[in-house]
């Protein structure tokens, strides 16, 4: 018995080594795998933070599409208002302001009596020329009357024919002596006539400078006009184009406008002419419209804010001024490159509106502009563009056709 049992305990203690040592491989391959997953996925953490540490070190910048594209577009300019026809009134004899008739505001015919003047002085000079007129007649009458008798008496030789020329002479004077006084009591006549103040023309007074017993001078330079008569049916509205415009000024172009005191309320222009040269102090061109005035709503001297349609050239790019950038290079435009790199675009501008630039040059219809571009940035720098900016401008971006 004891012969056959030991042979039995020497097999079951041989199976053992075998077993244990699968589970030692199994135990050590799960170890290397956990090791091995472990290691991959703090490499791919690692490089998540390296990813976004990097991203965090490139600047986040917006893009602004064009503005410009249509073939025409509106500015703004100022303009001023004047009156169709304004006329200062001065005074045209010295005096004293005897009486006024119509005051600032008033509604005036031609020829209406705006004032009286009281002219004294030439009063007696009328006079006098008119007594002298008639003396001057009177010596007509008696030379004339001589001459005709020296004539005769020259027929019978009772006097030379040198006494008879004096005699026609005399009588040749006298008339021409009847033609000096009536020409001076005409001129004196018609003095007489601006003694009354008139309205030169269908209109209304927008000012009065004088009053009752002021002295008035004729001869005096500085003497201020006494009335001022307005014609504002319709009136004239002038404009300073900037040389850049000019082309656009045209022929029956009408334009619209808005003044301060009537918000809201739009008036049309037409071209009615322009000074067809540009001024070299402002670089503009003047050009005037009319505008009719029937309600008499718009005044003269207003401000106007002035709405023109402007041509745009297929060149001209219209973009926010807040793109541009001021450099020693001179102004330039940061453009999104390939692999989102900064392109810095010298570029020329035709016109500054203010809250917009018009760029004729050093720009694309199809370049990404950035907008609001830091300070710091340079050539072939890398950016990372706003997700919200890209799909903004993907939409406005123009689509090929």
């Amino acid at each position: 018995m004891s012969h056959n049992a030991a042979p039995h305990n020497v097999g079951e203690s041989g199976k053992r080594p075998p077993r244990l040592k699968l589970a030692i491989i199994v135990f050590l391959c799960v170890a290397v795998l956990v090791t091995m997953i472990g290691l991959v996925v703090r490499a791919y953490d690692y490089h998540r933070l390296a990813k976004w540490t990097d991203a965090q070190e490139l600047p986040t910048v917006q893009l602004a599409a064009p503005l410009g594209s249509a073939d025409t577009h509106q500015t703004t300019l100022p303009g001023h208002v004047e009156a169709w026809i304004s006329a200062p009134i001065y005074a045209r004899v010295s005096g004293y302001l005897k009486s006024w008739s119509k005051d600032i505001g008033s509604t005036v015919k031609a020829g209406d009596t705006l004032g009286i003047i009281d002219t004294p002085e030439l009063d007696q000079q009328f006079d006098q020329a008119q007594a002298e007129l008639v003396r001057a007649k009177a010596d007509e009458r008696l030379a004339q009357v001589t001459s005709k008798r020296w004539q005769h008496l020259l027929t019978s030789n009772s006097v030379s024919k040198q006494e008879a020329d004096e005699k026609s002479g005399q009588a040749e004077v006298a008339a021409a002596n009847v033609l000096s006084a009536q020409a001076d009591v005409d001129r004196l006549a018609a003095l007489e006539g601006f003694k009354h103040i008139t309205a030169p023309f269908n209109g209304t007074v927008t000012s009065r400078n004088t009053d009752i017993g002021d002295l008035i001078s004729a001869t005096s330079e500085n003497s201020p006009a006494l009335f001022t008569v307005a014609d504002t049916s319709k009136m004239r509205l002038y404009v300073r184009v900037p040389q850049g415009y000019a082309s656009s000024i045209k022929p029956g172009m009408k334009v619209t406008l808005n003044v301060l005191e009537h918000p809201g309320v739009t008036y049309t222009g037409t071209l009615i002419g322009s000074s067809g040269s540009v001024n070299q102090a402002s670089g503009s061109l003047l050009a005037q419209f009319e505008i009719r005035n029937q309600d008499a709503a718009l005044l003269p001297g207003d401000y106007a804010e002035v709405h023109l349609p402007i041509a745009i050239s297929s060149r001209m790019i219209t973009v926010p001024s807040t793109v541009l950038i001021f450099r020693a290079a001179g102004p330039q435009v940061a453009v999104l490159g390939p692999d989102d790199r900064v392109q810095l675009h010298d570029v020329h501008i035709a016109m500054d509106l203010g809250d917009a630039l018009e760029i004729d040059q050093g720009l694309l219809p199809s370049d990404k502009i950035i907008d609001h571009p830091p300070d710091s940035l340079m050539q072939g720098d890398q950016v990372h563009v706003a997700a919200m900016a890209k799909e903004n401008v993907a939409h406005e971006q123009p689509k090929a056709e």
